[in-house]
């Protein structure tokens, strides 16, 4: 039986899903045949072509995932799927936390089965017809393996965790599961290159040479301690190049990507690499940390008086609440709330990719760092005349074309 709940939660479902698409399809419609002056011969016409096309069929498979998903998700409403799995659960154990676990494990598991197909054709056909694919067969069963055997240690011992927490508070529950989840970001940021990322890939020290030189050379000039520079073997999964900042006070390391090595000068490099300590001078890393951490604590606040709510399991087509139902329920009905967060620390997130660009600027090193970028930008065939509204709501970067403008500025007005 649907209640107005239900309503309002297809109709937010239905809301995103619009919106998603209808930006998606301005950014499809913004695509020039020409450059604009600035980015002239970043492309000849054949590799922009070939950028062109990468673009549109990507465009193209997003319209389809996406709207698998909705489809998808509004079955589960109409057969009573999640009430289904709710009884499937509730049949094999009789413990509440037991009965979350098995029951998020269902739902994330059956969701990832059915997105196989779609990653398969993503690595093997997309990405692989345009030269980016480096994943073997068993690269990707083994990366399936340990996303689920992580998923269920990390995502179930936090879920089987909070609801603990839950049945012996609730009304405390909001401070002390976003106490949990505080103590576990913090973690992560600190150690997740040193735990997660050898469980995919091997980090190894940067060797001894003119590379290393530079960079240290750099950080000192910076007064920036940097003891841990290493090399991650990226292109064992694709031929795009990266490099992040991770970890915070004596745990805190950059990561090269081997690819990046490959296709950056040294002093390019190094400019990459002043824009990311950049980051970490400006405190642009602990902001971000601090502005999580506060969403988690208003989202875990206003979630804390819909948990026992009986009217939002029915949504579901539940009788009763429980913990794991109007949690879910919760999330979608949250949906509007993070959207606009999420504009928000995109802005911030813009600010900060901007204030980092010019701190590696006030070193001399702008113009290296803008043929760092442009050189990333065309090896990844990003498309680089996205609209406007696209980038308000979804990057988290100013485009290559503002970026260079910042930077140009910034020298004009010395």
């Amino acid at each position: 039986m649907y209640t107005t709940i239900t309503y309002i939660i297809i109709g937010i479902l239905l809301l995103d899903y619009i919106i998603e698409r209808g930006l998606a399809y301005l950014n499809t419609r913004n695509v020039k045949t020409d450059l604009p002056p600035q980015l002239k011969g970043l492309y000849d016409a054949e590799a922009y072509a070939k950028q062109q096309s990468y673009f549109k069929e990507n465009q193209r498979f997003g319209l389809i995932t996406s709207t698998f998903s909705l489809l998808l998700i509004l079955a589960m409403f109409v057969v009573g799927g999640f009430a289904l799995v709710d009884v499937f659960a509730q049949s094999l154990v009789e413990n509440a936390i037991l009965v979350s676990l098995i029951f998020f494990g269902v739902i994330f598991f059956a969701n990832d089965l059915l997105s196989i197909p779609f990653d398969l054709y993503d690595h093997f056909v997309i990405e692989q017809r345009y030269g980016f694919n480096k994943v073997t067969p068993k690269i990707f069963v083994s990366d399936k393996l340990k996303g689920w055997i992580l998923g269920a240690l990390i995502g179930g011992g936090l879920v089987a965790l909070i609801s603990k927490i839950y049945e012996l508070t609730a009304d405390y529950f909001w401070i002390l599961a976003w106490a949990v989840m505080a103590l576990f970001s913090i973690f992560i940021t600190m150690f997740y290159s040193q735990l997660i990322v050898p469980l995919f890939n091997k980090q190894t020290p940067l060797e001894n040479g003119e590379l290393r030189d530079e960079i240290e050379k750099f950080a000192q000039k910076a007064g920036f301690t940097l003891n841990n520079i290493f090399v991650m073997d990226g292109s064992k999964r694709s031929t795009k190049a990266n490099a992040y900042f991770s970890g915070l006070g004596s745990k805190k390391r950059i990561v090269l990507f081997d690819t990046l090595i490959d296709e950056l000068s040294t002093q390019e490099i190094v400019a990459v690499l002043a824009h990311e300590i950049g980051h970490y001078k400006k405190k642009h890393t602990l902001m971000a940390l601090a502005m999580s951490l506060a969403n988690s604590l208003i989202m875990l606040f206003v979630l804390g008086f819909f948990l026992d709510s009986d009217v939002l399991a029915q949504a579901f087509g539940v009788e009763k609440a429980s913990f794991h139902i109007n949690l879910l329920a919760f999330g979608i009905l949250y949906t509007p709330v993070s959207v606009v967060l999420s504009l928000f620390m995109n802005m911030l997130s813009r600010k900060n990719e901007y204030q980092a660009d010019a701190y590696a600027a006030s070193f001399g090193l702008g113009e290296n760092l803008i043929e760092g970028l442009k050189k990333l930008s065309v090896k990844s065939l990003s498309n680089l005349q996205p609209h406007p509204a696209y980038v308000f709501f979804y990057h988290s970067h100013p485009t290559l074309l503002q970026r260079m403008e910042a930077i140009h500025n910034l020298k004009n007005e010395k």
